[in-house]
């Protein structure tokens, strides 16, 4: 029987620590903190039924808002143009960049582990 309080207590307090000045309600915070300490059965149930602003202001996503704008700009990589394009650029790099060090190669007569020329003796 003591628990339940006193955990409503531990999470008013949090709650109304967690709370920017802005969206406390009738009280400045600091005061609502002693209430929720010196009262503490009555004190946090009048913050979680008074104390802050509980809905959603304009411009502020909430959770809901959140999960369904995520879920609809998200794409997975296989299906990201963007991302594809990005590893085609990048093996196109790389066949470039060996076929260069392949030429230079070439270029100054050196032999390497692909040449198939014999050396010359």
């Amino acid at each position: 029987m003591f628990i339940v309080p006193l955990a409503l207590t531990i999470y008013a307090f949090i709650d109304c620590l967690n709370t920017t000045e802005e969206d406390t309600k009738h009280l400045p915070k600091i005061a609502w903190v002693f209430i929720i300490l010196l009262f503490w059965i009555v004190g946090p149930v009048v913050w979680l039924a008074a104390g802050k602003n509980r809905h959603n202001r304009p411009g502020v996503a909430g959770p809901a808002s959140w999960q369904r704008r995520g879920r609809q700009q998200w794409v997975a990589p296989d299906d990201n143009p963007d991302f594809l394009k990005s590893l085609k650029d990048d093996k196109d790099a790389e066949a470039a960049e060996a076929e260069a060090e392949e030429e230079r190669g070439r270029r100054d007569g050196g032999t390497g582990p692909d040449d198939k020329t014999p050396p010359a003796s």
